[in-house]
């Protein structure tokens, strides 16, 4: 995969052993390092997970204790869907 250059330009490790990335779109970068010493940074947008609501935590305990409880339904017949 052969990709253009947008800009590039020259930049060298702080005390600290950081670099500084000029004018950069993302707040969040992927890093791979590699033994040849090339420095990947693919950017990253961080996002809320995806959250469980409380009632349906609720729902599940409350299913659990049921199963140990033994209070469970007859078991299904899906004989039909079988390939």
């Amino acid at each position: 995969m052969s990709m253009t250059a947008v800009k590039t330009y020259d930049t060298k490790t702080d005390m600290k052993k950081r670099i500084t990335l000029r004018n950069s779109k993302y707040e969040y970068y992927h890093v791979q390092e590699f033994a040849d010493g090339r420095i990947v940074l693919e950017p990253r947008e961080l996002v809320v997970p995806f959250e469980v609501s409380q009632a349906t935590l609720d729902m599940m305990d409350s299913s659990v204790k049921n199963l140990k409880n033994g209070n469970v339904s007859e078991p299904l017949d899906l004989t039909e869907f079988e390939a």
